[in-house]
This record gives C-alpha cells, structure tokens and sequence, in this order.
C-alpha cells in the first residue's frame, strides 16, 4: 500500500498555463469593463488552467461525505454523544439533512460512506459504502489514532471511490463529512503540520461553551505530546492524531487534481484533510477551491496556510459538506459567464479607446 500511495501523490499535472492565458485574454474581450467581474473572472482562470481547456464547462457535480467515529469523544470535547454520526448517517441516506437539501438545489450528487462508525448497527442496510477499516479511532490521549496500514488504507478508499465517480462523469467535487469528535483530531493534525499552539485552533465544534473549549484545547496539547507525530511524514500524522474519514477525503482530492478536476473545499474538518492533502502532494493545492470560511477558528488558519480565499463567509460550523454545496453554483456561475458572454466583437458594441 505504501508503494501505491507514492505513486498516486506523484500523479498531479501542474496547471494548463497556455488555457489559463487564454481564458483570461477572452475574459479581457467580454462586453464589460476588464475586471469588473472580480474574482468570477479569477475563479474562471483556474478552473481553465485546472480542466486543461481555456472553454471549460460544468458537468456532473459529486460531494463526497465521509463519515468516522474519533475514540477521544471519551475525553468529553463534544457537546454530542458518539451514537450521533450513525444517526446522521441514516438520516443522510434518508435524504433528510442540510447536506441533502443543498445538494439538490446545486444539482449535486451525494456519496455517503462508513469510514469508521463505531455504531455500526445503527446504520441502514443500503444508501452507503461501506469504507470501514475500524470501529472509529483510537482514544488519542492514550493511543494512536490508528495504524500507518489503517491511515493509508483510508487514503486509498477514498482516492479509489473518487476515481470511479470522475470514470462517471463527475467533473466537480465536494468534500464532506459527518463524525462526532471529528474538528477534535482535525484540531490536532492542523496544529502539529503549522506548528502552533492548539488554542489558536481549537473551536467549540458541535457547540461547547468556553469551558469546553478549553478543555479541549488541552486535550489536544496532551494528545500531541503524547503521540508526537512526525510533522515530516504526513502519513504519520494522520496515524497518531487524525481521523479515517479525513484521510479518506484527502485521497478525494488527491484523486481529483490527478484527473484535473476541481476540488471545494468545505469548513475546517475538510480544511484539515486538504492540508494533509497538500503535504502529501503539494501539486493539489492549485486544484483546490475553499467554498466558504467556517466559523471554526481554525479554518481561518488552514485557508491562510493553504493560501486559498473563500468565495462567501456566511458563518457556517455544520460540516457535511455544506458550504461546497453552497458555492457549486458559483463557480458554474464563473464558467457560463467566460463561455457565454459576448465579446465587445461579437455584440457590436465599441470597446474603451
């Protein structure tokens, strides 16, 4: 698995320059004054340099939602029990959360999947993958989180599940996900790849109150002491403190820049799996889209590390997916303006000068 793994991240092709140039030269010729469609006209940019076609278009959207159980729920750093990420996986697959509701409105396809319930039999008999390596993660005060052979293999199910669904067609992505305890180990793998104090990351998640927070905020400085991951090897990381779920959404993104197909990126539990992406492969980072920024103080630091800029900031903390849902609209916006505006040419109309 390992030998698979770098030969996955070494996949990534750089950029289209020559499709970008030309996007943005068409762009310059569109009946408007230059610019004055802001970061529409950036947005545009990238996806031409991403897609490889200076005239990309919009095709089937995916959002993938992962979902993981995170043994240090035990430390109490949730304002939810554990039970809940089985339940929100059946209500998932019932059509019936914010995730489901969203995705519909974008025209988005949905691909749940058990990276590591611990409430297994809770689960519905079918509407899911069955990814589960484990019963959840490891207590990370006390234990790794998981094997390297576990995290690599969670990185490949969800690089693998990716795969297939690009081979269907889908040529935009979302990352999502759904784990109690999960912004827990998000808060851990952040803080040990930055290097910085787990305060400046750590947030109420599911909504604890400033006891809480701080609580938690000493759980993972314990925890990082206690495990002390390797920040030089990703794959180390993700073992000691982080989460099957989020591994597997890393292997998303690394399975959609490798087919150049867009990635948007959701709050911080997505954030963190990006960031984990891109040390693996930092040639990812150009493939990614930072949908929203999340009321979680961490994100804010993931995005400037990642050096992305969200498209809107509406105060969001629900995960799932959500945000990505949210901004597939906008960045179909961005392509149907490049490719079906006029040119000042083609509408008669005089340009400036």
């Amino acid at each position: 698995m390992e030998d698979r793994l770098q030969s996955l991240i070494r996949d990534i092709p750089p950029l289209d320059a020559r499709a970008m140039q030309l996007a943005r030269e068409r762009l310059g010729r569109l009946t408007k004054p230059p610019g004055s469609l802001g970061r529409l006209e950036d947005l545009a940019v990238q996806l031409a340099g991403i897609m490889g076609d200076s005239r990309p278009r919009s095709g089937r959207k995916v959002i993938f939602v992962f979902a993981g159980d995170h043994g240090v729920v035990r430390e109490g750093v949730s304002a939810y029990p554990q039970v809940v990420t089985a339940q929100m996986v059946a209500n998932f697959v019932r059509g019936g959360a914010a995730i489901n509701v969203l995705a519909r409105r974008a025209g988005a396809d949905i691909v749940v999947a058990d990276f590591g319930i611990a409430a297994r039999e809770l689960l519905p008999q079918q509407g899911f993958v069955d990814c589960s390596l484990r019963r959840g993660t490891g207590n990370i005060l006390c234990e790794d989180a998981m094997t390297r052979e576990e995290a690599i293999g969670a990185f490949l199910a969800g690089y693998d599940l990716a795969a297939a669904e690009i081979a269907r067609g889908a040529r935009m992505v979302g990352l999502g996900e759904m784990g109690i305890g999960n912004t827990t180990a998000s808060s851990a793998m952040v803080a040990a790849f930055l290097n910085c104090p787990p305060a400046e990351v750590v947030g109420p998640g599911t909504g604890l109150d400033a006891d809480g927070v701080r609580r938690k905020a000493a759980v993972v400085e314990r925890a990082l002491r206690a495990r002390s991951p390797d920040v030089d090897d990703p794959v180390d990381v993700a073992a000691k403190v982080g989460g099957l779920e989020i591994a597997g959404l890393a292997g998303v993104a690394i399975a959609a820049a490798s087919r150049r197909v867009p990635v948007l990126v959701d709050g911080f539990i997505t954030g963190a799996a990006a960031l984990l992406a891109a040390r693996l492969a930092p040639g990812v980072v150009p493939y990614l889209i930072a949908s929203h920024c999340s009321a979680e103080p961490g994100h804010r630091v993931v995005l400037q590390a990642l050096g992305l800029q969200p498209l809107i900031d509406l105060g969001l903390r629900l995960g799932e997916g959500t945000g990505a849902a949210l901004a597939m609209p906008i960045v179909e916006a961005s392509l149907a303006l490049l490719n079906e505006m006029a040119t000042f040419e083609e509408a008669g109309v005089t340009d400036r000068g």
